[in-house]
């Protein structure tokens, strides 16, 4: 029986308090491997808020114990008895409950369904499609929904406007702003550290760049028109302030809760001004529309972009990482390299 290497995940909770938590890196078998149909020799994953939240012992995130995090999985198919997934086929999982109610791929093996598999599109490395991970592929969901609503690059120039990406420095809101720079959308990124990643965000394609203080107090129902679209990670006033400073027939994507659940808003942006909220919800998205995204990402997404936002870190210091990505000290994509 193979063993291996993973992050494992040990809680005692109660009532949605967590009473006692360990992570650490363990030795286990696959018998330690949850039911699944594909089993998967992983290359990388990504570390991303909800794994943070998960491996620093947050309630809300990890619903089983023991349990390996990482709701990014990215390898080799080594065995399958879905008809779909032959050995050495590349393969990505993102979401589908990988990290919170079933094994993830913080870990070199995975057993998990077929059924949320994707092929890693030829053009991208395993360590590219990590990178990207599901906060690419929500970015990408986002921008998607932004052209449904028709958010198009040319008439956003034209009108003098931009296209508002919050949260700006994180996973989703750097990938989102290096696929709108290079589908010409001019990109306004919202951040709380302007001065340290002015830089960074320019270099991946924002042109102006805010403090996040102009959003995320209260504000009122109706503000001046500033945004055609909206990517916004962070939820709460900022999200509220968002859909009263959008423009008339705009669109707005909410994908994050980083400052709250909550949504201070009224009906007047909608009513008033015809603005759209659109849900991204990455963990159930279907097969077909998970396929669509990543051929996008492979078309659409600067690989120079994603290289300059990457950095990648060992297995063991996913651990310690846990926090450091939930204080904000870890800008852009964090790839963990499983096998070293």
């Amino acid at each position: 029986m193979t063993d291996f290497r993973a992050i494992v995940i040990e809680q005692e909770t109660e009532s949605g308090r967590v009473l006692a938590h360990t992570a650490e890196v363990r030795r286990v078998t696959d018998a330690f491997l949850m039911p699944g149909d594909v089993t998967i020799a992983v290359e990388a994953s990504g570390l991303n808020f909800k794994d943070g939240l998960a491996i620093a012992g947050r309630p809300g995130v990890a619903k089983t114990s023991p349990l390996i995090p990482g709701i990014d999985i990215v390898g080799t198919v080594e065995e399958s008895t879905d008809p779909r997934w032959r050995s050495g086929d590349r393969v990505v999982l993102n979401g589908d409950g990988a990290g919170e109610n079933h094994h993830g791929g913080l870990a070199e093996r995975a057993r998990v369904s077929g059924d949320a598999l994707v092929r890693v599109p030829d053009t991208l490395t395993s360590v590219q499609a990590a990178a990207i991970g599901t906060a690419g592929f929500t970015a990408m969901l986002s921008v998607l929904a932004l052209e449904r609503n028709g958010v198009d690059p040319a008439e956003v120039r034209e009108s003098g406007s931009t296209v508002l990406v919050t949260g700006a420095a994180g996973g989703v809101g750097s990938v989102a702003i290096a696929i709108l720079a290079k589908l010409g959308y001019p990109v306004t990124a919202s951040t709380g550290r302007v001065t340290e990643q002015s830089e960074y965000l320019q270099s991946i394609g924002a042109d102006a760049v805010i403090e996040r203080s102009e959003l995320s107090e209260p504000g009122k129902p109706l503000q001046s028109q500033r945004w055609a679209g909206v990517v916004d990670a962070v939820g709460s006033h900022t999200l509220a302030n968002a859909l009263a400073q959008t423009r008339y027939g705009g669109t707005v994507t909410a994908c994050g809760l980083a400052q709250g659940s909550d949504l201070p808003a009224t009906v007047m942006p909608f009513i008033l001004r015809a603005v759209t909220l659109v849900g991204i919800n990455s963990v159930l998205a279907p097969p077909a529309i998970r396929e669509t995204a990543w051929r996008r990402l492979a078309d659409d997404l600067d690989l120079d972009a994603l290289k300059r936002m990457t950095t990648t870190i060992p297995l063991a210091d996913a651990v310690p990482a846990a926090e450091r990505i939930l204080a904000g000290e870890l800008h852009g994509r964090t790839v963990v390299d499983v096998l070293s």
